[in-house]
């Protein structure tokens, strides 16, 4: 089923705070950019930006005690999912203060008690996890949802598909999110799939799958609501299949010679921040002051996360064994 339509706006509160979801997002990502351009941000990094309608759209119809399960662009879903922007900054810099104590970096961002696991750096290594955690949930007999957000590149891993097989067997409550942007890294989907409707994929394993307009966060909300919703029901795994684009690089390391800029400066007319902005000013619901103090407001929350990150401590060298092997208890290490 195809659920692709031109923006609409809903009740004012809740289109504002879409809008400022995505401008956190966005602007959390362009300083990971200068942060990382100024060498205070090492490895590997992946920005988000383009895309911050799906996460966007997909985590506002969550309840705490449901799972979130990312690739190694998850620095938006990490945010919106409750980790704190001066957490997330933390963790790049390799400070303790990080959600990770500075171990995990760009791409392993995790949280527990908001129950983000992960950031995964391998390709569709994260499925299986929410494959696991939703058959923890069903055993148990918890009413719990576990969204699974990975790319089109996926598709093409075992894991996808032993993934899908399982979660249909098991009837497992799991909600996967395939963020289509186009591109595996540098390999456009069409040289790399016969088949490049994801939804028609996941379908074949008989799970309820639609395409979604990936830069519209209220499509994307309205087709997550309905998904969840049906997943918590006991309605089984379901399958949305997000259409979306990067306008960034597939990372800072990315010189970007595979796809054209005018492709590019197409895709980047349907900015989802933009989109809904228009859709707004259309609607009469957002004066332009108020525009400007949600962008003042941004900009504060992300400039009081830097000071955080900045001021932050390395880990000591003689802590550095810790969390390597489980610590055993000292009436283990007795015996007893």
């Amino acid at each position: 089923m195809n659920s692709l339509r031109e923006p609409g706006v809903p009740d004012p509160q809740q289109a504002r705070h879409l809008l400022r979801q995505m401008l956190r997002v966005r602007r959390l990502e362009e300083k990971c950019i200068e942060l990382y351009s100024a060498a205070k941000i090492r490895g590997f990094l992946h920005v988000y930006i383009g895309e911050e309608a799906v996460a966007a759209g997909v985590l506002e119809t969550l309840a705490a005690g449901d799972a979130v399960v990312a690739t190694y662009r998850e620095h938006g879903h990490a945010l919106l999912r409750g980790v704190s922007a001066g957490a997330i900054l933390a963790e790049m810099y390799g400070h303790v203060e990080g959600c990770c104590r500075g171990r995990g970096g760009s791409m392993h961002l995790f949280d527990a008690a908001t129950r983000f696991y992960g950031g995964n750096a391998i390709v569709a290594g994260g499925l299986p996890l929410a494959v696991g955690l939703a058959l923890a949930d069903k055993m148990s007999g918890r009413r719990r949802v576990t969204a699974c957000f990975f790319g089109e590149g996926a598709v093409a891993e075992g894991e996808f598909h032993e993934s899908l097989n399982l979660a249909a067997l098991w009837q497992l409550p799991v909600l996967f999110c395939c963020e289509n942007n186009l591109y595996a890294m540098g390999t456009a989907l069409v040289r790399s799939e016969s088949q490049t409707d994801m939804a028609l994929k996941a379908a074949g394993y008989e799970v309820p799958a639609w395409s979604v307009d990936g830069m519209d966060v209220l499509a994307v909300q309205e087709a997550a609501r309905r998904a969840v919703d049906a997943v918590r029901s006991g309605g089984g795994p379901h399958f949305l299949e997000l259409r979306t684009y990067r306008f960034r690089a597939h990372s800072m390391f990315d010189p970007e010679l595979y796809r054209e800029k005018a492709e590019v400066a197409r895709w980047m007319e349907r900015d989802p921040i933009q989109l809904l902005k228009t859709a707004m000013e259309a609607a009469g619901q957002l004066p332009e002051e108020e525009w400007t103090a949600l962008q003042a407001d941004v900009d504060a929350e992300v400039g009081a996360a830097v000071e955080f990150a900045e001021a932050g401590t390395l880990e000591p060298v003689e802590d550095l064994e810790r969390f390597v092997y489980s610590e055993r208890s000292a009436a283990g290490e007795s015996g007893a």
